[in-house]
């Protein structure tokens, strides 16, 4: 009887453990966002329109696009 009464009290202490970990880290979560990315400007590609941000998008002949392939392709006609 002892032996369960042990078992079941470190069972219950390790939920809570694993509880007050978890409401911990969701806290962390919520008081540090990303702030960098939901800043970033985003930039509409010139040959199919795509919104990205502008550190992914790939510019030339002074205009911007999502891939290598459609900067190659130019603006849409």
């Amino acid at each position: 009887m002892g032996k369960l009464l042990v078992l079941i009290v470190l069972v219950l202490a390790g939920v809570w453990l694993v509880k007050r970990a978890l409401r911990n880290a969701a806290r962390q979560d919520h008081a540090n966002p990303p702030a960098a990315r939901a800043s970033e400007e985003l930039v509409r590609c010139a040959h199919c329109g795509l919104l990205l941000p502008r550190g992914e998008a790939r510019q030339a002949a002074g205009a911007i696009y999502c891939s290598e392939e459609h900067a190659r392709l130019g603006p849409s006609g």
